[in-house]
């Protein structure tokens, strides 16, 4: 059996000449996306028990997933310019620690109020190491082609996590309990600290300013998109709480404008700003996870609402649609030889659309296949535009490669967040789950139709 290193060895032999512990310098970068993407994906499984457990209600529920997302988007952009001013080895590492001791308390916590306090800090983990792994990618494969593939494996490794996600946290949850789906993150946190510091060189620091007028703005806007967002459905759009945090939105976006404008250093560079590869690139990311995480999240709960399957079930249910993801990943590693990286994601997003579109139909009388093939075909093509939208986003990031980072990785929290507080306000009133289901996907279509109207454009820049 051909180990991953082993293929990204082989590959790499016929773009520029291989290193030993290539494969380890993979994993090691791999290991903190596959911590925090596992996470996500365990907890969906998990969100029932928990909430049983812990007495959560259904806006509590979905605190759980969003208090995480919420941590981790409104701090990405100040982890980026960390990155640059600290060095993006040191900053992983600290982002691996916090994550750890993080995922600690949440595996002891003795009430929701201190679980999701916890996952506050989880999120905060994850906004160190994520920007700051692509940064340490980049500079571990300069090579643009061969960095083109390594971002396909790397991705493919991350899915391969994601996929078995509802999986293992079924089994996990059904053997152990909820509290092991937290618990694991220790072992792989050490391993990926280690492997970091056996293999990866410390990267060079960007001495700069770290702007806090803007990182705070930027901070104080995404989080309070992230409460109006989970907090609306409950309290009412036009209440005086939503009416409140929307007006502190403006008022950041005002200051952050303002903010970005005068500074001389910038948090977003103007040379990024000006560049319509880059402003695609990372609308695009939003738009895939707002599609992806309110499919992942919406079925968890529809298959064991809906349909009565236990948590072990319901990951079941979803493995065949989500260990497509790697396939992806690994169809894109072949393409981009051929067709290099943006057309490849053009097509996939093309597809990804009209199998979600299949699904608006969808009623008590739908066979779990053809929902499984339909889920399992756009997922697939997620898998062939995310490590695409990675590389053709690092092709023009240049030197801004970690604010590049942090931006799309925002982005795509924002729509992470988008996704799963649209399926929190489902979830609120389940009056009829296949109406629902069905409003679902048809949104899921049109992100995902969106986003290949504007990878259309990407395709033809240069």
């Amino acid at each position: 059996m051909v180990s991953t290193a082993d293929r990204l060895d082989t590959l790499g032999t016929a773009v520029a000449p291989a290193r030993p512990g290539d494969g380890a310098r993979l994993l090691a970068l791999a290991i903190g996306f596959v911590m925090a993407t596992l996470d996500a994906t365990v907890v969906t499984v998990a969100a029932v028990d928990i909430a049983d457990d812990m007495a959560i209600g259904p806006t509590g529920l979905t605190w759980l997933m969003d208090s995480y997302i919420l941590s981790f988007a409104s701090l990405l952009l100040l982890a980026g310019s960390l990155a640059d001013r600290f060095g993006a080895r040191r900053t992983y590492l600290a982002g691996l620690a916090l994550f750890i001791a993080a995922s600690t308390v949440c595996g002891l916590a003795g009430d929701g109020g201190l679980l999701v306090g916890a996952r506050v800090v989880q999120g905060a983990g994850a906004a160190l190491f994520m920007p700051s792994s692509l940064v340490l990618l980049v500079g571990a494969f300069p090579e643009p082609r061969r960095q083109a593939i390594v971002l396909g494996y790397w991705t493919a490794i991350v899915s391969t996590a994601s996929g078995l996600g509802p999986v293992i946290g079924g089994v996990l949850v059904g053997t152990l309990g909820w509290r092991s789906i937290f618990l694991v993150n220790i072992p792989f946190g050490i391993a990926g600290a280690v492997l970091t510091m056996r293999w990866i060189s410390p990267s060079p620091r960007r001495p700069r300013g770290l702007n806090l007028a803007s990182n705070v703005a930027s901070a104080g806007l995404l989080a309070a998109l992230s409460i109006v967002l989970i907090e609306g459905p409950k309290q009412g759009w036009t209440s005086f709480p939503s009416v409140a945090i929307l007006t502190v939105a403006a008022l950041c976006v005002s200051a952050l404008v303002v903010s970005e404008r005068f500074a001389a250093d910038p948090l977003i560079s103007r040379s990024l700003r000006g560049s319509p590869v880059f402003r695609a690139a990372v609308s695009i990311g939003l738009l895939l996870n707002l599609a992806l995480f309110g499919s992942i999240f919406m079925l968890g709960v529809f298959f064991q609402r809906a349909w009565g399957l236990s948590p072990m079930q319901a990951g079941w249910s979803l493995l065949p649609m989500l260990v497509v993801f790697v396939l992806g990943n690994l169809t894109f590693a072949r393409l981009v030889h051929r067709f290099g990286s943006r057309r490849p994601g053009l097509v996939a997003l093309c597809v990804a659309a009209a199998a979600s579109a299949t699904m608006v139909t969808i009623s008590a009388a739908t066979p779990y296949a053809l929902l499984a093939v339909a889920v399992g075909v756009a997922n697939f093509c997620v898998g062939v535009t995310v490590p695409a939208l990675t590389a053709t986003l690092m092709e023009v990031a240049g030197s801004h490669a970690s604010t590049a980072a942090a931006l799309l990785n925002a982005n795509r929290q924002v729509g992470a967040l988008l996704g799963v507080a649209a399926a929190g306000s489902v979830i609120a009133a389940p009056t009829d789950w296949y109406h629902a289901a069905s409003v679902a996907f048809a949104v899921i279509a049109l992100a995902y139709g969106t986003a290949a109207c504007l990878a259309s454009r990407l395709a033809r820049s240069t």
